[in-house]
This record gives C-alpha cells, sequence and structure tokens, in this order.
C-alpha cells in the first residue's frame, strides 16, 4: 500500500484519532504524553498524564479518553528499532484519564475495579449511548503474567465493570457497526476474538469453555495490537513483525496491508469519505497516512 510520512521522531505513538481540523491526535507511550499532530507534521504537547499513555478517545462531552497502562514496559533499540520489553519492577497498575483539550487538565477516573486495582489499560472505544468498552492488557511478571480483560465503564467516573476477566492480552477493542459485537484483538495469540453484546456494558454468555467467539487466529508468529473498523464491517488490526494492518472479514478471511515498520500498532480512519487511514509505527517512532480501499466507520464522537 503507497503510505505518506506524516511525521517522526515520536517516542512510541498510539492511539491515533482523526480531528475535524485535520490534525492527529495520538498518545506517546514513551513521552508520556498527549500529542497533536498538525496538519503540516509538526507536534505538539497537549498533556503530560504520566504513566504509560496506550490508547485514547473522543468521548461524549469532547474531552479525550486515555488508556494508561502505569508505565507497564521497558524500551530497548533492537537493531534500530525501539521495542518495549518487560515490565519495570516500579510498576504498580494503570489507570483511565480523562484530558479536557482546552485546558489540559488532566483528571483520573479509574484505578480499579471492584476492589482489583487495574494493571495494563490498553485501547478504548465508545459505543452510542456514552459508555466506553476498553482493554486492560495485563503484564509481564518475573513469573509469567497477571492475565487482563475487557471492561466497561461510564465517563462520569460513576461505574466500572469487569465483563471478562483471564484474557491473556487483550488489546485493541472495537465495536461492530450496529454495536451488536465487541471485537478484542489478543496480542500473544494472534487472534481475534468477537463478544455479543446484550445491552451496553452487558455480554452474552460464550461457547462452551470459551470466552468470546474465535473470528480468526493468524498462522504462523503475528502479534496483534489496536484497532478500527470499517463501515462494513471489517475489522483493521494493526499487526507485529508481519508489519502492517490485517483486515479481517467478520466471516475469518483475512488481507493484509504493509507498511514499512514491524512495529505498527494502530490505525485510525478520518476524512470527508472515511477513506484516509493514519497507522502509528512505533518501532520507527513515525506516523503514516494512507488511502484506503474501503471507508471506516465514522465513530461516534469527535471533535
Amino acid at each position: 500500500m503507497d503510505s505518506q510520512l506524516v511525521a517522526e521522531g515520536l517516542q512510541f505513538p498510539e492511539g491515533p484519532i482523526a480531528m475535524a481540523d485535520g490534525s492527529i491526535i495520538l498518545v506517546e507511550i514513551q513521552r508520556r504524553t498527549l500529542s497533536r499532530i498538525t496538519p503540516d507534521g509538526e507536534r505538539e504537547t497537549i498533556a503530560d498524564v504520566g504513566g504509560g499513555p496506550n490508547g485514547a478517545a473522543i468521548g461524549p462531552d469532547g474531552a479525550v479518553y486515555i488508556t494508561n497502562n502505569g508505565g507497564s514496559f521497558t524500551y530497548h533499540d533492537v537493531g534500530g528499532v525501539n521495542v518495549p520489553g518487560a515490565t519495570p519492577p516500579e510498576h504498580e497498575g494503570g489507570l483511565i484519564q480523562r484530558v479536557d483539550l482546552k485546558t489540559g487538565e488532566v483528571r483520573t477516573l479509574y484505578t480499579e475495579c471492584d476492589g482489583k486495582r487495574l494493571v495494563g489499560p490498553n485501547d478504548l472505544v465508545f459505543d452510542r449511548q456514552g459508555g466506553m468498552w476498553f482493554t486492560d492488557h495485563g503484564c509481564s511478571t518475573p513469573d509469567g503474567r497477571k492475565f487482563g480483560g475487557l471492561y466497561y465503564a461510564l465517563p462520569d467516573g460513576s461505574k466500572i465493570v469487569r465483563c471478562r476477566d483471564g484474557l491473556i492480552a487483550p488489546n485493541g477493542v472495537g465495536l461492530s457497526p450496529d454495536e451488536t459485537v465487541v471485537y478484542v484483538a489478543d496480542t500473544y495469540l494472534g487472534r481475534l476474538w468477537a463478544f455479543e453484546v446484550v445491552e451496553p456494558g452487558v455480554l452474552a454468555e460464550g461457547p462452551p469453555f470459551q470466552p468470546g467467539r474465535v473470528v480468526c487466529n493468524l498462522p504462523g508468529y503475528q502479534l496483534l495490537d489496536s484497532l478500527a473498523v470499517e463501515a462494513g464491517g471489517k475489522v483493521c488490526v494493526a499487526t507485529i513483525i508481519n508489519g502492517g494492518v490485517t483486515a479481517f472479514d467478520p466471516d475469518g478471511s483475512t488481507e493484509h496491508f504493509a507498511f514499512p515498520d514491524l512495529l505498527c500498532t494502530n490505525i485510525c480512519f478520518g476524512g470527508s469519505d472515511m477513506r484516509d487511514a493514519w497507522v502509528t509505527a512505533s518501532g520507527s517512532g513515525k506516523l503514516y497516512k494512507a488511502r484506503w480501499p474501503r471507508p471506516g466507520l465514522k465513530l461516534n464522537y469527535n471533535a
């Protein structure tokens, strides 16, 4: 796929949001900021949020909501590629934050659910009712992993629910166009999950012995990161090792779009026809733009 370099020198960019003014808001996990990339490729800091801001989305009030992993990664240069590594020993857990775009004020909404500390919140999406589905990626430990989960929360800080627990490494999250399905990409399994929505914040029981329905498992060693959904229902997941974006059809078939980075981590859609796609290339610290073959799904909220 032909792509255009928009910005470089970013410190592990993720969570891109296509704004109405043509700019892209994104998080820089390693820099610990919410940043804006202007249409001419300049970078501006909106807010220092601390920890490890991992995902971002516009909420119903026009503010940016952030899934912050709390600094659950160390970073290493591997042959010129910036690679996230083990969780540092000082990591205590993650949080959900709200950033006012006008003032830059950062407010913490959630640090726990039912008395259990959030481990490493990763990605989020808002439904039509204004609630947010978000993933907790978990984190590594000296003995293995703290498993993650899928959550639902209200943006005013009044309610948070753990909807699926014990998932290995839930990462990207998105809603089907009719919002009857929540899709979750599991990084280490290379698997796209589908969870049926009964009502906002409530999931149907999964198949026997499964947390949800398997859309597809990628072959070989491919890792899945964050995602965006097309207007027609395909789920576009940033893919690590096989650098680029994999588009999953709900029937389980896939197609791959290559980008020049082994660590592509997210994609968002925008533009007048929703066919402009921005991809975060985190290993090289770059943001790319491309024309997508199909329109992306317009999110419920923007600014």
